[in-house]
């Protein structure tokens, strides 16, 4: 059975996961360690591949080239936009992520990818600009798992950014202009590769802060990333389990 491909940028986001390994084994390869094991009766490989989108496609693509996981799943923190309804610990699922500020500036303002007649890549024939679709089978799964067990569990688009938001003003601007809920800073990225590679990707993160003045007293990062941690473990000991043992109804999407 193929494996299951865990991405995330820091070992801080893998190490409940890594701990809940059965016969892990360490590895090195073109620049990216990994750790590779068994959940359950599953084999999966883990790996945090740094910080930003460059780190996370990289390590995607040459853990994707080795391993042909059946599926990538993406984890890690992300920073809730303000009128997005979520606090700080709860946990979101991507629908899609926007590369939220890849573009041009010209006279009249920023303008994307579009405007600049640019596509990033192309999927099911059509081109894809700013915004990547992610597995819609496997984020239904996780609405349907997290409603099963009473997880709060919002699902959403995305924004990835290079330069962080650090001020409520810059939040509103992403989050108006692209409909998002939560940022971050490789989603993009991993989806993107995981779509040039006909993997499925679900990406799964925890909220750290809100995109507000920058403030890392407010922050709570352990509590962020610990939380999508026990749900990626709940939702690989599902997956083996029929369909029917969940319940169709799902929490909110936006």
């Amino acid at each position: 059975m193929k494996p299951i491909l865990i991405i995330a940028a820091l070992p801080l986001e893998t190490v409940l996961l890594e701990n809940a390994l059965a016969q892990p084994v360490r590895h090195s390869t073109i620049g990216f360690a990994y750790l590779e094991g068994v959940l359950g009766n599953r084999r999966v490989v883990i790996c945090a591949g740094g910080i930003g989108k460059i780190n996370a496609g990289a390590a995607t693509a040459v853990m994707i080239e080795r391993h042909q996981p059946q599926l990538v799943i993406n984890t890690g923190c992300a920073g809730a936009y303000i009128d997005s309804g979520l606090s700080i610990g709860d946990l979101v699922v991507a629908s899609e992520e926007v590369l939220a500020d890849e573009g041009v500036i010209v006279e009249e303002g920023w303008q994307d990818l579009r405007y600049m007649s640019l596509p990033i890549l192309e999927s099911g024939g059509r081109p894809c600009f700013n915004t990547i679709p992610l597995s819609r089978q496997a984020s239904e799964k996780a609405m349907q798992l997290a409603d099963y067990h009473g997880f709060f569990l919002m699902r959403g688009r995305f924004a990835t950014v290079s330069t962080c938001s650090g001020t409520v003003q810059r939040g509103q601007e992403l989050s108006r202009h692209w409909n998002v809920i939560a940022e971050n800073m490789e989603g993009a990225a991993v989806a993107q590769i995981c779509r040039r590679y006909g993997r499925d990707c679900l990406e799964i993160r925890g909220i750290s802060n809100l995109v507000e003045e920058r403030n890392l007293e407010k922050w709570e990062i352990k509590r962020a990333v610990e939380a999508p941690q026990r749900f990626i473990l709940k939702y690989l000991e599902e997956m083996d389990r029929p369909e029917a043992a969940l319940p169709l109804e799902t929490t909110p999407e936006l």
